[in-house]
């Protein structure tokens, strides 16, 4: 432009510091959500552009190589840049949109950066991590391990390195936020624990270990109709689970201008709201389906004179693409890595020369096939050399984004312009990735109850583990119909359960959850949104039964262990924060998944296979049993284990211990934080994973929680303002500010903090004005 021009945005806040915009324009409203997103979270923006880009070890040191050597090697950023192109041919309206908030972004990040102390202190190391799956104490997520202490961060030449400058974000950069957020969300890595585990345990381990296990995230949600509430319009309520991060991962938000006007929980990165939102006539939530949309290929590459070449399912050699990138490392020499893509997607872990030496064709015993039957009869499937070709010796991934060009961005601003369920059910016939159930409803009365996302249609070997790349059969066909389900008596429940969404996946999280939220909606015939906490934080554990029930068959204990076990009998089956039963029966849990995990049978699982360590978490032996230990203890037989004897000498051993402490002394959050921040008295906290009120610890490892509700909202049809919402710790990412922590009381006791939606109860700030300058 010749001439600058300026841009006037009206910028309010609540009492919690919860911003609310309102500009003249739908563009102008994108550039004002990029911007004070930027001022309020810089720092949690620039660790989420580096993660898209493969580049965070550049100031987060080696504990971020892993991630940054996968998102290379994935192409996450290619396919951003891939997908934000074809929005431009496809959608320009939305491109425009987002290059909007982008510009907002970059506005503010200057300012941002200057009230984030992290930028400051990347001179000094992101701390040790420990390996996921073995951390200590423990928080067991795919982000990294436990950062325990610090240490000087140096160069290759000894010198501290400089402090992080923010850089300039790109159009698709929100596009790659997204993608880096749920590559790992459907939990493809557990098609390599379904492998190990059919090779040394047989087929019948995919059904036994079956359950919500460590790497993926959930969520609960639930919608009441007007017939079942006190106004006559419907209530949706809920709460997202995913690893607790600081700042949070889910920024509250309104977004006001002369077409929507919408308040709800946006992903810091991305424009508008994608999750949960209310527009004052309709409003929706999510919970993750649970569905398999992505796939593991085993390939055999070779090297020729000309580049890589790939074995395909025509029996012929099919040059795949190849070039070589570097990796910085703070304080290390930077890492070159070969970057590879066949037919079927990038090859994230191998190449020509190998896996890694005894990852695969190394087993002798108890070979089985992944997948019995004449369609996927093929030992090499399961990683067993062929005498001729040699053992499978990369791993591709397949994902759509990467096969399609969408991210599903086309749905966000229909969300926003929403006004009735059938404009959403509209909107969602856009959306690629993480596939969701959705619930909404709308002041007529209508509601809506579905799945939506992606979903290729394939053979089923596929979703189960790794298939080879080699043999026909394993190609994709096409997009499942995303299925719809009633609203039954007024009430529709998810909590990541098998449900609408079961012919789309594997693996899904037991029923406990969802029958208690019913159960609890079942006992009124009206509900109120002041009567939603209540449901949140309940925390009745039905997955007790099992074990409590092997309890009850001992006999000839000695008279501590009598004891012991007659007060768990009598324990009300609540995980409450001050309750010494619950920690008592965490304890024998948790001894009990050690021995069970420690027998025999299960050593060949014991020590993951070397893949790429952000990988692990879903490979480690000791949280796959504790989550799906009461599949362990129900089964008929489990691999010739004498049960009533694991389970006596766990409940001899906590009772010579006298445990006597609460729950919550021991069961405290643990929040992910790119580099230590403030020092805080950690909560402790109600709860365990198959409550509602999910804090997942990890049995058998530790107490502490890392996964947990990352928000929790009630979205109220009959008077927005009537809506609540809460996030685990506040609206600002920067250290010591007033609304940094400020949620976290609310959080921790079950309160949720008004929807403020009467811009005369907020607090306006000067006018934000920028001047653009000439490009």
């Amino acid at each position: 432009m010749a001439e600058g021009f300026r841009v006037t945005i009206e910028t309010y806040r609540d009492a919690w510091g919860i911003p609310h915009l309102r500009a003249s324009s739908v563009l102008e409203l994108a550039r004002a959500q990029g911007r004070v997103t930027a001022l309020d979270r810089a720092w949690q923006l620039e660790v989420e552009r580096h993660r898209s880009q493969g580049t965070s070890a550049s100031f987060l040191g080696a504990d971020a190589l892993s991630w940054d050597v996968l998102a290379r090697r994935a192409r996450l950023d290619d396919t951003a840049r891939r997908c934000f192109a074809a929005l431009e041919r496809r959608d320009p309206e939305t491109a425009d949109w987002v290059r909007a908030y982008v510009d907002g972004v970059n506005e503010g990040l200057p300012a941002g950066a200057r009230r984030a102390p992290e930028f400051a202190r990347t001179g000094l190391g992101a701390c040790v991590t420990s390996p996921a799956g073995h951390a200590t104490p423990g928080t067991h997520s795919p982000r990294g391990g436990t950062r325990t202490h610090q240490m000087p961060r140096t160069g290759p030449t000894g010198d501290v390195t400089q402090a992080l400058t923010p850089g300039r974000w790109q159009p698709w950069t929100p596009l790659g936020v997204w993608l880096a957020t749920h590559i790992l969300f459907a939990g493809f890595p557990a098609k390599l624990w379904r492998e190990q585990a059919i090779r040394h345990l047989g087929p019948e381990a995919v059904g036994l270990f079956a359950t919500d296990g460590p790497g993926t995230a959930g969520s609960n949600g639930w919608l009441v109709s007007g017939a079942r509430t006190a106004t006559g319009h419907a209530l949706i309520a809920g709460d997202p689970h995913r690893f607790i991060e600081d700042p949070g991962v889910y920024q509250q938000i309104r977004l006001s201008c002369p077409e929507f006007d919408v308040v709800g929980l946006a992903v810091p990165g991305v424009p508008g709201i994608a999750h949960f939102g209310h527009t004052g006539t309709v409003a929706w939530a999510i919970t993750n389906a649970m569905a398999d949309y992505q796939d593991l290929y085993r390939e055999r590459l070779r090297r020729t004179g000309a580049g890589i070449e790939s074995l395909g399912p025509d029996g012929l050699w099919h040059r795949a693409a190849r070039h070589t990138e570097t990796v910085d490392i703070a304080g290390e020499p930077p890492l070159e890595i070969e970057v590879i893509e066949t037919e079927r997607g990038p090859v994230i872990a191998g190449g020509p020369e190998g896996l890694v030496a005894g990852v695969v064709g190394t087993e002798t015993e108890r070979d089985r096939d992944p997948e019995p039957g004449a369609a996927d009869h093929d030992p090499q499937a399961a990683g067993v050399e062929d005498a001729t070709l040699g053992p499978p010796a990369a791993l591709a991934l397949r994902y759509p984004p990467r096969v399609t060009e969408d991210l599903g961005f086309s749905a966000l601003l229909p969300l926003l312009r929403a006004r009735t369920v059938a404009d959403i059910d509209r909107a969602l016939d856009h959306w690629a990735e993480p596939v969701n159930v959705v619930q909404a409803a709308d002041t007529t009365g209508a509601t809506l109850h579905r799945v939506a996302g992606r979903v290729p249609v394939r053979a089923h070997a596929n979703r189960l583990h790794p298939v080879p790349a080699w043999h026909p059969g394993h190609d994709w066909h096409g997009w499942h119909k995303t299925p719809y389900a009633p609203v039954h008596d007024g009430i529709a429940v998810m909590a990541n359960q098998r449900g609408l969404a079961t012919p789309l996946g594997v693996e899904f999280a037991p029923p406990h959850r969802a029958d208690r939220i019913r159960t609890l909606l079942d006992a009124h015939r009206t509900w109120t949104a002041d009567a939603m906490p209540a449901i949140h934080t309940d925390t009745h554990l039905a997955s007790a039964a099992p074990l409590l029930d092997r309890l009850a068959a001992l006999d000839a204990l000695t008279p501590e262990a009598a004891r012991l076990r007659d007060r768990l009998l009598a324990w009300n089956r609540r995980m409450d924060a001050d309750s010494t039963d619950a920690a008592a029966y965490a304890a024998v849990r948790g001894a009990v998944v050690r021995r069970l995990a420690a027998h025999p049978v299960f050593a060949p699982l014991a020590e993951p296979p070397a893949y790429p360590e952000v990988l692990q978490p879903w490979l480690a032996l000791v949280p796959r049993i504790g989550y799906a230990l009461e599949h362990l203890l129900r089964a008929e037989e489990l691999y010739g284990i004498d049960r009533p004897a694991v389970v006596r000498a766990a409940l001899e051993e906590i009772a010579s211990a006298r445990p006597s402490g609460t729950w919550s002394d021991t069961h405290r959050l643990a929040a992910w934080r790119a580099l230590p921040g403030e020092s805080y008295d950690e909560p402790g906290l109600a709860g365990d994973h198959d409550c509602v009120l999910c804090t997942s610890a990890v049995p058998g490892l530790t107490d502490r929680a890392a996964r947990g509700p990352a928000a929790r909202y009630v979205w109220d049809l009959a008077d927005r303002a009537g809506s609540r919402w809460v996030v685990p710790f506040g609206a600002d990412g920067v250290p010591g500010a007033p609304h940094h922590h400020d949620q976290l009381p609310l959080w921790h006791k079950g309160e949720l903090a008004p929807v403020i939606t009467d811009w005369n109860l907020l607090t306006p700030l000067t006018p934000l004005e920028h001047t653009e300058e000439p490009r």
